[in-house]
């Protein structure tokens, strides 16, 4: 069975390449738009917060934050208190950063399999700045991206209390780290650890920026298809489109929400590259991103007309 998977994957990629060099011309202006909008959104806003997170845990952030939070977390999620780091750093940065850090601690030993698994799934929150920011930009309605940013954030908080049962309480003893590095070590650490995420991430669009540009052309896809296909391989191209519908703005904030609390096989793809390592599992998340679309966007839907 494996070696059938394997040949068609081959035969997949080998058509997909072809297609490459057939629109040339189209791939390198695809190429140049992801590397715009990697540039203007993705590492303005990643950045900064990938590297400061290295520092922070290097400093016994992730104890503090154990300490401080622990009653909430488990009031709340049924989790210990090294998930409030996450938690916190998730809300703060975006995804797909909650992947990384759950990853980090996962590797420390502060949360086992079955806690990041769960936690990776209601901690998948999109950058506040970049909703509005680039979704303010795209609607030129700063009221409907802070509606948007409301309840794509309440959607996660609802599938983290659903699923607070889902895995027994495990207590930890969380004590702080006695092996810091020096500063000059610690940044250098976090720095490299940053890049290499956000290459991860400029890789991923660019492929299925490509694709998403491949596949309009050649299934001859407009309007609501192609915004549909777009928002579900890639969420910014999907976001762009969206905003471009000839239909009115609770239709437009209703799929936008539903393609940011989704994220897109694009930054599924990022997820499933960075806990590739581990035993952290990816099908509880892809399920509660189909959850969290579908409770944001009937949150947008409900509550537009109060705005």
């Amino acid at each position: 069975m494996k070696k059938i998977i394997s040949f068609l994957m081959m035969l997949i990629i080998l058509y997909i390449t072809s297609q490459v060099l057939l629109n040339s011309k189209s791939v390198i202006e695809t190429v140049a738009f992801s590397l715009k909008i990697f540039k203007e959104n993705v590492f303005p806003s990643l950045f900064p917060f990938l590297v400061l997170s290295g520092l922070l845990v290097n400093y016994g952030f992730v104890e503090f934050c154990s300490v401080l939070f622990s009653p909430i977390m488990k009031l709340l999620f049924n989790m210990n208190g090294a998930a409030a780091y996450v938690f916190i750093m998730s809300l703060i940065s975006g995804f797909p950063s909650s992947s990384k850090y759950i990853r980090d601690l996962y590797l420390k030993g502060l949360l086992s399999v079955n806690e990041a698994t769960k936690l990776l799934m209601f901690t998948h929150f999109s950058n506040p700045l970049f909703i509005l920011g680039t979704v303010g930009l795209l609607l030129k309605q700063t009221k409907i991206a802070i509606l948007i940013l409301i309840c794509h954030y309440i959607g996660n908080l609802i599938i983290g209390i659903l699923v607070r049962n889902l895995i027994p309480y495990e207590e930890k003893n969380i004590t702080l780290e006695k092996n810091m590095s020096s500063f000059g070590c610690a940044l250098k650490d976090s720095i490299t650890s940053a890049i290499d995420t956000l290459l991860l991430v400029l890789g991923t669009i660019t492929f299925f920026l490509i694709l998403t540009t491949l596949l309009a052309e050649k299934l001859n896809l407009s309007g609501i298809n192609q915004t549909i296909m777009n928002g579900i391989f890639e969420m910014t191209q999907g976001l762009k489109f969206a905003s471009l519908l000839n239909t009115d703005l609770r239709t437009k904030a209703v799929l936008m929400t539903m393609f940011l609390s989704f994220g897109g096989i694009s930054v599924h793809a990022q997820i499933m590259s960075i806990i590739s390592d581990t035993k952290i599992r990816y099908i509880p998340f892809f399920v509660a991103r189909l959850l969290h679309a579908a409770i944001s966007g009937l949150l947008v839907f409900l509550l537009y007309s109060i705005i």
